[in-house]
């Protein structure tokens, strides 16, 4: 019978792609965490989107960030043979986003996350992918991640997921999203 353990970590270390192992804690192991909890939402907002235009976007959207997890867990130096996030990368999600807006009514005021599963679940995904950019962004200022398209990638996935959210909103048959109250400034 095989295991799904191998209790290499029990020791509060973790191995990485380079040399000797690094502490659980340590901002390199902490960034994939926030990029692998990003991916874990995606997979949630794709099991609950009753759209399958969006279903078949994140499902892109998840092996990017497979992909991206093996860069951030490289060694600088090596780093570069696991480059697959690049200006191309990026510009394919603002074509996305692009072309779902164009489908979508933009909201008048910030958006009350909740009005499906789908869409309560892409508003996660949104909060979630903003906290893996924040690390990344750290990472990149003091380990030496050298790839400024990771940090695009992010970025304008976070818009994406926004997006996203209104369409599948749209898609559940609701006008518009429910909006936060305006503030009234004195």
């Amino acid at each position: 019978m095989s295991h799904y353990y191998t209790r290499k970590g029990d020791d509060g270390l973790t191995t990485w792609i380079g040399k000797g192992r690094l502490k659980k804690f340590d901002l390199r192991i902490e960034t994939l965490g926030s990029v692998d909890e990003a991916s874990a939402t995606l997979g949630l907002a794709r099991g609950l989107s009753t759209n399958p235009r969006i279903k078949d976007v994140l499902l892109h959207i998840q092996r990017d960030l497979s992909a991206m997890m093996a860069e951030i867990a490289a060694d600088p130096q090596e780093a570069v043979k696991f480059r697959t996030t690049d200006e191309e990368k990026v510009a394919w999600l603002e074509e996305q986003a692009d072309a779902i807006m164009e489908s979508v009514e933009a909201p008048a005021s910030f958006v009350m996350s909740g009005d499906t599963a789908g869409g309560g679940a892409l508003d996660m995904c949104r909060a979630s992918v903003r906290r893996a950019e924040r690390r990344v962004v750290e990472l990149s200022e003091t380990r030496g991640v050298e790839n400024p398209a990771l940090v695009a990638y992010l970025n304008r996935l976070s818009s994406m997921l926004f997006v996203l959210e209104l369409l599948e909103i749209q898609s559940a048959g609701l006008s518009s999203p429910s909006q936060a109250a305006k503030l009234i400034r004195k």
